[in-house]
Parts: C-alpha cells; sequence; structure tokens
C-alpha cells in the first residue's frame, strides 16, 4: 500500500482545517480500538461460551484463531483495494461487515455459527488497519504532524490489545459473554455515520496490482499451519490430513532405530 504525498492528500478539495483533520484521526482511532481489542478480548470469555455452547476445545481455538487469521490473511490486499477504489468507501465497507460479524457474533447459536461471525468480523477489520492508517497519512500531510499522530494511532492500537482481556473480564461477568460483541454495534454505527460525514475520500496516486498467487499462497500457508496446530489434538500428527510421514520417513525412521546394532 503506497503511502499517500501532499498533493495526494486532498484529490477532492482543500486542506482540512486542524478540528476536521483531528476528527478524523479520532474517528479511524475509534475504530481501531474495536478491531484489535476483539483479538484478545474474547479470551476471558472462553469458559462460559464453553458450557453455553457446548464447545470442544478446538472450537474455542477456532473462535479465536478465526479471527487472527482472517485478519492477517487479507490485509495487504484490502490496503491495495482501498488504494484503487477509494480509501474511504472501503473502509465504510470494513465498518459495515465488522459491525454485521460482531451481531452475528452475539446470536450465534452454537459453536459453528460463533466461528463464521468471527471470521466475517476479521473480514471487516482488515478493511479498517490498514486502511484507517491511510487516511490518516492523507488527512495530515505534514511529515512532523504525521509521524506525531500516527504515533498516537499506534500507542491507542496497544492500549486496546492490553485493555481487552480486562474491559472483557468486567463484561462477561456483569453482562453475559455476548455482550462483548454486541457492544461493538454502536460504536460501528456512529463510525459508519462520522465517516460518511467528515472522513474526506482518497486513493492512491499509483497503486499497487493485485497478486492472486500470491494471495492463494498466503491463505493456504497461514491457514495450514494454523489448521495443523489445532485439529492435531484430535486428528494426531500421523493423520494424513496433518502430516503422515511417507514410505521413505518411515524407512529413514526405521534405519534410525537399528542405528548402532549393525555389525561393525
Amino acid at each position: 500500500m503506497s503511502m499517500p504525498t501532499r498533493a495526494e492528500a486532498t484529490p477532492d478539495g482543500p486542506e482540512l482545517d486542524r478540528r476536521r483533520r483531528f476528527l478524523v484521526l479520532t474517528i479511524c482511532c475509534a475504530s481501531i480500538v474495536v478491531v484489535v481489542m476483539d483479538i484478545s478480548i474474547v479470551n476471558v470469555a472462553l469458559p462460559t461460551i464453553r458450557r453455553d455452547l457446548h464447545a470442544s476445545v478446538s472450537g474455542l481455538q477456532w473462535t479465536v484463531d478465526a479471527y487472527t487469521l482472517v485478519l492477517a490473511s487479507f490485509l495487504v490486499l484490502a490496503g491495495s483495494t482501498a488504494d484503487r477504489v477509494g480509501r474511504r468507501r472501503i473502509y465504510q465497507l470494513g465498518l459495515a461487515a465488522f459491525g454485521l460479524g460482531s451481531l452475528l457474533c452475539g446470536l450465534a447459536p452454537g459453536i459453528g455459527a460463533l466461528i463464521a461471525a468471527r471470521a466475517l468480523q476479521a473480514i471487516g477489520g482488515t478493511m479498517l488497519n490498514p486502511v484507517a492508517m491511510a487516511i490518516i497519512a492523507s488527512t495530515f500531510p505534514d511529515p512532523a504532524e504525521r509521524a506525531r499522530v500516527i504515533g498516537v494511532f499506534g500507542l491507542v492500537s496497544g492500549l486496546a490489545l492490553a485493555l481487552g482481556p480486562i474491559l472483557g473480564g468486567a463484561v462477561v461477568e456483569g453482562f453475559g459473554w455476548r455482550a462483548i460483541f454486541w457492544v461493538n454495534v454502536p460504536i460501528v454505527v456512529a463510525a459508519i455515520v462520522c465517516t460518511a460525514l467528515f472522513v474526506p475520500e482518497s486513493r492512491a496516486a499509483r497503486a499497487r496490482r493485485f497478486d492472486p498467487v500470491g494471495q492463494i499462497l498466503m491463505v493456504l500457508l497461514l491457514g495450514s499451519v494454523v489448521y495443523a496446530i489445532i485439529e492435531s489434538r484430535g486428528l494426531g500428527w500421523a493423520s494424513p490430513v496433518i502430516g503422515r510421514p511417507g514410505r521413505r520417513g518411515r524407512a529413514e525412521r526405521g534405519g534410525h532405530r537399528h542405528l548402532g546394532t549393525a555389525p561393525g
């Protein structure tokens, strides 16, 4: 994803005044708070989720990892797409997907539905994290000011990750595990409205081309590793799905077992 230049920062009109620029920063920080916090906030709710939905251990692991896996797999794609078709447009689409995913998480009748809703949440999250950074960079064209606000953005992201388990524990204790997802919905709705009102549209002067081969390989690599780690508990490392060795591997292991017993 290319870094916006000063000339690119305001393609649709004059530069924003100071008050509106910091309003844009606030909107972007609010969205990144809910995206990052949902990485860690669900951890404290896992015992309650397991009891209410009768979930297996692997199901709970997928509840956590479906979110982070999708989030990591499509960040680059979301950023490059926003550079081409418009950052505000993709940002609003990401907010809508994240809000819908959060609502469905709170309504999930079973662990499978919860995992699918978490994946939808993450699809929205991939459109928020890199795109919010690009919006901030285009809104603050001065390099020194841009560096300061990016630092603020990173600080807010780090605090959200750290506060997730604390706030999650309080919400689960007081309102139940479904409330940790429902609380995202009003924040997302407010962010969608504020984005439409205050965030200017911007695009990259030279956007990256879509790399389908690289994207597919990224998804296959991350997905296969995570699947092997989670499902190895039930299937075993010798399972053909996880990675059962072939004849050569078995022969080598057999040879190692007899090593040292052959006559010298």
